[in-house]
């Protein structure tokens, strides 16, 4: 590929960037008393969201759909076509329901509309044409009109849908927010994956899986070698009876050796850090990810009321997918 073609490709893609950010940006005139009577609308709704949409506009409504349900807001995707075919039974007495398009004028929304309003449920247009029949149809409008496409023939679906997309985002958010919607909340809807995991796994949870390495103030340099190896967590507690009064990591024991090579007579407490980097069991693991890195250490004691519960080791939130 010659110099030439890698600067267009570059600039095609910052252009479509930059033509997409200058089309939604006026998205922020459009939100009105007519979006503050929606969100309302749906914060004292007993039903369900409805959203429908066909083509481009399908897509993005059941990717608003999946944003809703995991803030709080209980939502369903169903799709025009297919509603005017007898997907209308989706459509419960209190729902609300969302129909997205861009002209609002594709003969399945049209056909579509008189229907919804037969059923009786409030409908709101999410139109970038609000003189359209469905724009003309629904009790409130959510306005993501357009200049252009980002598409060099103002043809593909590009600004128009990025448009709705934020429009949808807006909306849940703004719902999240009247309803205080906690990191508490949001866990509870996401307890699988990574998100999850950041939400509620604690250290406890991750020392729990891992050995508990200890040895005594007045244990052998040989046994602290040992002990550390032995549980593969690249440190070991120095306790004295159940006390704990600090940590040995290969790192110390590294430098001990570069110093002496006569390990005789030298016990755990010579060689131990007073000063131990811990953390309550109940804290998120995240919050032990943030202590490591600020750090810049490796492992952490785990203790629970000042008891020893064990350590939990960077790798650790490796694997969690904590990091």
């Amino acid at each position: 590929m010659d110099t030439k073609n890698i600067k267009d490709i570059i600039s095609y893609g910052k252009n479509t960037v930059s033509d997409e950010i200058e089309g939604i940006s006026k998205l922020t005139d459009y939100i009105d008393e007519s979006f503050a009577h929606v969100v309302d609308l749906i914060l004292n709704s007993k039903g369900r969201v409805v959203i429908t949409g066909i083509g481009k506009s399908a897509i993005i409504a059941q990717k608003i759909v999946a944003t809703l349900n995991s803030t709080g807001t209980p939502s369903i995707f169903m799709h025009a076509a297919d509603a005017i075919h007898g997907d209308l039974g989706i459509i419960q007495r209190d729902d609300i329901v969302i129909a997205i398009s861009k002209s609002g004028n594709t003969p399945e929304i049209k056909a579509l509309a008189p229907l919804l309003k037969q059923f009786g449920n409030p409908l709101v247009a999410m139109v970038g044409n609000i003189g359209s029949s469905l724009a003309l149809s629904a009790a409130y409008v959510l306005n993501t009109t357009i200049d252009k496409e980002a598409c060099p023939h103002n043809l593909a679906p590009t600004t128009s849908t990025t448009a709705q997309m934020v429009m949808g985002d807006a909306l849940a958010v703004a719902l999240l927010k009247c309803r205080n919607f906690s990191s508490d909340d949001f866990s509870r809807y996401h307890p699988g994956g990574a998100l999850g995991k950041k939400l509620y796994l604690t250290v406890k949870d991750i020392a729990l899986q891992n050995m508990k390495p200890s040895v005594q103030m007045q244990d052998s340099v040989q046994s602290v070698i040992i002990e550390i190896s032995k549980n593969r967590l690249g440190a070991t507690a120095v306790m004295d009876g159940h006390t704990l009064r600090g940590i040995i990591t290969d790192g110390d024991v590294r430098r001990m050796i570069e110093k002496t090579t006569d390990l005789k007579g030298i016990i755990a407490k010579d060689i131990m850090n007073a000063d131990t980097k811990r953390i309550e069991g109940n804290e998120l693991a995240t919050n032990a990810a943030v202590l490591m890195r600020g750090l810049k250490i490796s492992q952490l004691v785990v203790t629970e009321n000042d008891e020893y519960m064990g350590m939990v080791h960077i790798h650790d939130l490796n694997r969690e997918g904590i990091l």
